[in-house]
C-alpha cells in the first residue's frame, strides 16, 4: 500500500536526475545551434569582405589602366 520513504526518495531522485539530463541535453543542443549560426555568419562576412577586396582591387586596376 504505502511505499517506504527511502524507495519514494530514490524514485524522486531518479526522476530529478532524468529531468536534469534532459535539460542539459537541450542546453547543449541550443549552444550547438548558436555556434553553427555564428560560424555561418562569420563565413558569410569573410566571403563578403573577400569579394569587396577583390572588387576594390579590380576597380583600382581599371582606374590605373585608364590613366596610362
Amino acid at each position: 500500500m504505502f511505499k517506504p520513504a527511502r524507495l519514494k526518495a530514490e524514485e524522486q531522485f531518479t526522476a530529478t536526475q532524468k529531468k536534469d539530463k534532459q535539460a542539459l541535453k537541450a542546453k547543449e543542443q541550443a549552444r550547438l545551434e548558436i555556434k553553427e549560426h555564428v560560424a555561418k555568419l562569420r563565413a558569410l562576412r569573410l566571403a563578403k569582405e573577400a569579394a569587396d577586396k577583390k572588387e576594390a582591387a579590380e576597380k583600382e586596376a581599371a582606374e590605373n589602366n585608364n590613366k596610362s
